[in-house]
């Protein structure tokens, strides 16, 4: 497992602002993550992306495992030789997507299968899936089990 270190480097009430390293990596916080759900920012070659002070994109765990396939990234490197992108990398597991689906999706005690939106096959996520999915990609921070309630929600 990767270690990840935060350092402290300014503080203003309860703010603070700092160093994340994870993988010899490091980014300066508080920071701005573009997105690149399929691996790509829309429009913006990497390099420009760092130019302008990224330091971490963010990429859909669901939508690459849908295509071009998690199986596919690892081939070729997994995700910082897909996206041509030296910065850190996190991904999500596809928690908005579920929610947003679920008019489509069945939900069961181990995880959810909805149809794809590219092509209509059944994918399953559940914590095995979902964790094997990020581990394939190989992203530097994985958020494994984002969830998005559904409003109103109680503030509990």
């Amino acid at each position: 497992m990767t270690r990840a270190a935060f350092t402290c480097t300014a503080r203003s009430g309860a703010a603070r602002a700092g160093e994340l390293t994870v993988r010899g990596r490091t980014l300066q916080t508080p920071a701005f993550l573009p997105v690149g759900t399929y691996g790509a920012v829309k429009g913006l070659h990497p390099g420009t992306i760092r130019d302008h002070g990224a330091g971490m994109i963010l990429a859909n765990a669901c939508h690459l495992h849908d295509r071009p396939g998690a199986d596919v990234v690892a081939s070729l490197g997994g995700l910082h030789a897909f996206m041509g992108w030296d910065g850190l990398i996190l991904t999500d597991s596809g928690g908005f997507q579920v929610f947003s689906m679920m008019d489509i999706a069945s939900l069961d005690e181990d995880g959810v299968t909805f149809r794809s939106p590219i092509n209509g096959r059944p994918l399953r996520l559940g914590p095995d899936e979902v964790v094997d999915v990020q581990l394939a990609l190989d992203s530097d921070i994985a958020m494994v089990f984002d969830h998005c309630p559904a409003l109103p929600a109680p503030r509990r």
